[in-house]
C-alpha cells in the first residue's frame, strides 16, 4: 500500500493526517491552515447501526464526513411510507449546504464513524475557499449521476441485474481499488427487507436471486450476511454495467 505523501506533514492536524475524507473527500480541497481551523471545531464519533444522524425536516446545524460504515438515506411520504433513496460510504459528505432544513433522513445502516463539524464553520470556509465550493459542487453532480444510473437500474433492469448491481455497488465502495477480475468479501450493510426496498423487489425475489448467483458460482454467502464475490468482472457483466 502506498504511503500517504503528507501523513507525517507536521502542518496537517493529527486528526486529519490518515483520514480518507482528507484525501478523497471534500476536506482534500482545504489548505493545512484551513484544516487546522476546521479541526478546532471537529468531533469524531461512532454511531451505532440504526441510529439516526439527521431526520427529515431537522434544522441543519452540522455536517459530517463518513469515515467508515454505510449510511442509508430515506424519504418519507405523509402517510408514513418510506423509501430508501440512496447509500453513502466513506468518504461521502452528509449534509446540504445552503439549506436550512434537511429533506432526507440519514440513518446508520451499519456501525458508522463520522467526522462532524458545525455548519457555520464550513459555510464560512466555503466563502473563503473556492476550491471547497468546487469540490462540494462536484460531489453533488456525482450524486446526481449516480441517481440517474439507479433510475435506469430500477426502471429497466431485470431482478437478476438489480441484485447483481447492488452487490457490485457494495463491492466497489468497500474496496475501490479491487481488481476487475479479483475476489472481494464484505458484509451486507442492509437487511433482506431493506435490499428489497432499495431495489423495488420482494424479499423472496431478492433471496431467490442471491441463491441463483451462489449456484452459478459468482458469490458465496455465509451466515446470510457475509458475501464473497469471486470475480468482480463477472458480477459486473451479470449486472449489465
Amino acid at each position: 500500500m502506498a504511503v500517504r505523501q503528507d501523513i507525517h506533514n507536521s502542518e496537517i492536524p493529527v486528526l486529519c493526517r490518515a483520514c480518507e475524507a482528507r484525501h478523497r473527500g471534500v476536506c482534500g480541497a482545504l489548505t493545512p491552515e484551513q484544516l487546522v481551523e476546521l479541526s478546532r471545531h471537529t468531533t469524531k464519533r461512532k454511531v451505532e447501526a440504526g441510529a439516526v444522524l439527521v431526520s427529515d425536516s431537522d434544522t441543519i446545524d452540522s455536517y459530517a464526513n463518513v469515515l467508515a460504515g454505510v449510511v442509508k438515506l430515506t424519504k418519507t411520504l405523509p402517510d408514513g411510507r418510506q423509501q430508501i433513496v440512496g447509500l453513502q460510504f466513506a468518504p461521502d459528505f452528509i449534509g446540504r449546504p445552503f439549506k436550512r432544513e434537511s429533506s432526507i433522513t440519514a440513518e446508520a445502516a451499519t456501525a458508522v464513524r463520522v467526522c462532524a463539524f458545525p455548519k457555520t464553520s464550513l459555510d464560512r470556509m466555503i466563502s473563503q475557499a473556492p476550491e471547497l465550493g468546487h469540490r462540494l459542487h462536484l460531489q453533488a453532480l456525482n450524486e446526481l449521476d449516480e441517481a440517474r444510473d439507479w433510475m435506469l437500474t430500477l426502471g429497466r433492469k431485470t431482478a437478476s441485474e438489480r441484485v447483481a448491481s447492488f452487490l457490485h455497488l457494495i463491492a466497489r465502495h468497500g474496496d475501490p481499488e479491487a481488481e476487475s477480475d479479483g475476489e472481494i468479501s464484505f458484509d451486507l450493510p442492509l437487511t433482506r427487507a431493506d435490499i428489497a426496498d432499495f431495489l423495488g423487489l420482494t424479499i423472496e425475489t431478492v433471496s431467490r436471486q442471491l441463491t441463483k448467483l451462489r449456484k452459478d458460482g459468482l458469490i458465496a454467502v455465509e451466515n446470510n450476511r457475509h458475501v464473497t464475490v469471486f470475480d468482480v468482472g463477472k458480477l459486473e457483466r451479470r449486472a449489465n454495467i
